[in-house]
């Protein structure tokens, strides 16, 4: 039984050829009063009917190629924390984060 629930909110802004110009979030539990302004986005989701992942993937034309690298960087930490989190395996987690690792150096964001 459902006891509570939240919602997220997202704007998105296009120009006339479609290309987002505008990203902004809020969410119900966040504390934040107002939309957050964002760069980029990544939003998944696991579609149960389908057994398969679906994907809303957004920047805007102000997002930096250096910003995007730091971007998905963080993301991959991101997913093998939750990866240890749902499965406890930490041995693919260690994997995934040796290849952001491998990712941050190889895009120059560390030495």
């Amino acid at each position: 039984m459902v006891k509570k629930e939240s919602e997220i909110n997202i704007k998105i802004g296009s120009d006339e050829n479609n290309n987002p110009e505008r990203l902004s979030w809020i969410a119900t539990d966040s504390g934040i009063q107002q939309d957050r302004e964002v760069k980029a986005m990544m939003l998944s989701f696991w579609d149960v009917k389908e057994n398969n992942s679906m994907r809303i993937d957004l920047w805007n034309k102000d997002l930096m190629v250096e910003e995007m690298y730091y971007f998905v960087y963080q993301n991959i930490i991101s997913m093998s924390e939750a990866m240890v989190r749902a499965t406890n395996d930490q041995e693919l987690a260690q994997d995934m984060q040796d290849f952001a690792a491998f990712f941050a150096k190889k895009s120059g964001i560390t030495k």
